[in-house]
């Protein structure tokens, strides 16, 4: 369902998201901080690269950027192609790659939360130890719902956020920022939770696989 509805509004998407919204510099700044340049950086859910995969790029790091949706990508690999860009699910991508920063932004929710838990894990795996870890959650404890953005429906699902941070915490990662972005809204759940968290140094071997 998402893959087919982000190429459909891929251009009014990508005209719709040029700039960061809310405190998202922070966070990517958070995400970034201590990294010299170039750092190895991927990016879950990259769309069509702007903003965050942009300024992360403009910082001197190199990216690679990771989306179900083609014609997000087009416009990635259009206007950023000193980035690398690989079309693929992120429940189906591996790599034997080791990243100094991961993001996972905005997309999480799109993926049942039984995955969660496993995607975490594997998340951990890609990075070095002390690698960061930017990602956002639903706000609150709600069952799967679809809604509409852009005139499309959009499959949503996510733990709480207190949940997620235990998740966070059994693979190895210790939070650096977490809070609400923006809090739900009555009946449908609309709110978003934002978490920038490190790979702790010391942890037990994780699977990439």
């Amino acid at each position: 369902m998402n893959r087919l509805a982000y190429n459909r509004i891929a251009a009014v998407w990508d005209g719709a998201r040029q700039s960061f919204c809310g405190r998202e510099q922070v966070y990517l700044d958070t995400l970034l901080a201590d990294l010299s340049p170039p750092a190895a950086v991927l990016d879950l859910g990259c769309g069509s690269g702007r903003p965050l995969a942009q300024y992360v790029l403009g910082r001197g790091h190199r990216l690679t950027g990771v989306d179900q949706a083609a014609a997000m990508l087009a416009y990635a690999r259009q206007r950023l192609p000193q980035g690398e860009w690989i079309e693929a699910r992120i429940e189906d991508y591996r790599t034997p790659a080791r990243y100094a920063a991961i993001l996972c932004w905005d997309v999480l929710f799109h993926i049942e939360r039984c995955r969660h838990a496993s995607l975490l894990e594997r998340m951990a795996g890609w990075l070095q130890p002390g690698g960061r870890l930017m990602l956002t959650v639903g706000g609150s404890e709600h069952p799967a719902f679809t809604d509409t953005m852009f005139g499309e429906r959009f499959f949503y699902d996510s733990h709480p956020p207190q949940r997620v941070l235990e998740l966070l915490d059994a693979s190895g990662f210790e939070p650096l920022i977490a809070e609400f972005m923006n809090r739900p809204t009555s009946g449908r759940d609309k709110g978003r939770f934002a978490i920038v968290a490190r790979r702790r140094a010391a942890m037990a071997a994780v699977s990439t696989e």
